[in-house]
């Protein structure tokens, strides 16, 4: 019995992964007069860390009063305010709006923070309590060095963190990245003085963080072995001598006005745009765009989950083995092509050292620049092939349209670099805004977007 002079406050506490509460200031009451929302955003009244909490949104969910009475207190109800990662109200997924009851579990996406609904009775004064209070001493304050001596207990897994960090390793602190990186250290340590296997590496580091970087972008899991052998697909079909590439050739620069200018030769801007055009972007974009195809037409025969995993189902798909096949085509093309090139020409006018060190100072920009070339033209027809997939009834005009585009800003690339370098920055920047614009677009239509990491952790409105 609590009387009529009595009622119940209520309050939200956040709680850690191990049911401990991380501090007061994580303690929240909750007004009869006013909403409570929950996010990262800074104008939240109840505010999570945007760096620890990632896979809450900026505005998650609110609490608001629903009614109240000097008997029982007020009552309050959850929203979910279209977060990405869903609200769970003990355990449930929230559809709409629900009351709270002391106790129950708010969970902020599927594995997010745990966010408690509590209650607390608070006694109203009357005469008697006031007349009391005036004549009863205050209870002695808290022992202020006894809290903090409790405080500075230090656990077993704060000494050894390794221990309890558990897969958050992995998922959370780029272990995978780090490995890479010690090895290729590594291995290039290992290859001190032989440039040619040095600048392999070096280059295929440089690929991977650039791939990386993309792949973050996109937040769609994807196999790494899937993605590789979409690499080695491009790789094969380039190496000298395949009749895949001998056919493009004939077609392209034989049969087609894509035939490439000696450096002698002299032509107008606008014949060497429609040569570059049918010559390098239809060529090289279609060349890239085969092991995405060929993805598509395996997935279709596979049964789930391999066909998901392995096929071209939505846009994020094509761009991930588009930018994958990408850097295939520029690992080979660079260390295969150019490099040796401009290695072999120095070498002859200024010495052996001066061509080595000339090889080394192209590899970086070459492979570094793909994130605004080859990769951006490849991911941007990747997004498209994905899209007419997503929509077949317009496929056909979906893949005309990327299929064009990409390979004219490829071919924009290959003529203002003969011309002017202010003019490449431009269609280099341009070409790796249409990539971002690509990506962002497919994580908005993506089916699986509740599940991918980026828009997991993300709420992008």
């Amino acid at each position: 019995m609590t009387g009529n002079n009595a009622r119940h406050n209520g309050f939200l506490r956040l709680m850690s992964g191990n049911g401990a509460a991380f501090g007061p200031e994580l303690r929240y009451s909750l007004l009869t007069s006013k909403e409570v929302v929950i996010g990262r955003d800074p104008n939240c009244q109840f505010v999570l860390d945007a760096m620890i909490y990632r896979m809450v949104s900026r505005r998650h969910a609110v609490v608001r009063p629903l009614s109240s009475s000097p008997e029982s207190g007020c009552s309050w109800i959850i929203c979910d305010l279209s977060s990405a990662n869903g609200t769970y109200l003990n355990g449930q997924r929230l559809q709409g709006c629900q009351e709270l009851h002391p106790g129950d579990r708010i969970t902020l996406g599927h594995d997010g923070p745990d966010v408690f609904f509590e209650s607390e009775l608070q006694q109203q004064p009357s005469a008697y309590t006031s007349i009391k209070s005036a004549i009863t001493p205050l209870p002695p304050a808290r022992n202020f060095h006894a809290t903090q001596q409790k405080s500075d207990s230090v656990s077993f897994t704060q000494l050894f963190p390794i221990i309890s960090t558990g897969k958050d390793l992995t998922s959370k602190a780029y272990l995978l990245p780090g490995i890479l990186t010690v090895i290729f250290v590594v291995l290039m340590f290992a290859t001190v003085g032989n440039p040619q296997a040095n600048r392999a590496i070096v280059g295929t580091y440089i690929a991977f963080a650039a791939y990386y970087f993309i792949y973050q972008l996109c937040g769609k899991s994807k196999p790494w072995w899937v993605l590789l052998s979409a690499g080695l697909v491009t790789t094969l079909i380039l190496y000298k001598g395949s009749p895949i590439l001998n056919l493009f050739i004939v077609v392209f620069r034989v049969i087609l006005p894509g035939s490439l200018p000696s450096e002698q030769q002299s032509i107008t801007f606008t014949e060497l745009l429609v040569r570059m055009f049918f010559g390098a972007g239809l060529m090289e974009e279609l060349i890239k765009a085969l092991p995405i195809i060929g993805a598509y037409l395996i997935g279709r025969k596979l049964p789930s989950p391999w066909r998901e995993r392995i096929g071209v189902w939505e846009p994020l798909d094509g761009i991930l083995l588009g930018t994958a096949s990408a850097v295939g085509f520029t690992l080979l093309e660079t260390l295969g092509q150019y490099v040796p090139d401009i290695t072999l020409r120095i070498a002859q006018e200024s010495g052996a050292v001066a061509g080595e060190l000339a090889g080394s100072q192209l590899l970086i920009p070459r492979i570094l620049g793909s994130v605004a070339g080859h990769m951006a033209y490849s991911g941007y027809l990747g997004y498209f092939i994905g899209l007419a997939v997503l929509k077949p009834s317009k496929s056909v005009q979906i893949l005309l349209v990327g299929y064009f585009s990409a390979s004219f800003l490829h071919a924009l690339w290959n003529v203002t670099g003969e011309i002017n370098g202010l003019l490449l920055v431009v269609v280099g920047v341009m070409s790796y805004a249409f990539l971002m614009a690509a990506i962002l677009k497919a994580r908005a239509l993506s089916p699986t977007r509740e599940q991918n990491f980026a828009t997991r952790f993300i709420n992008k409105k």
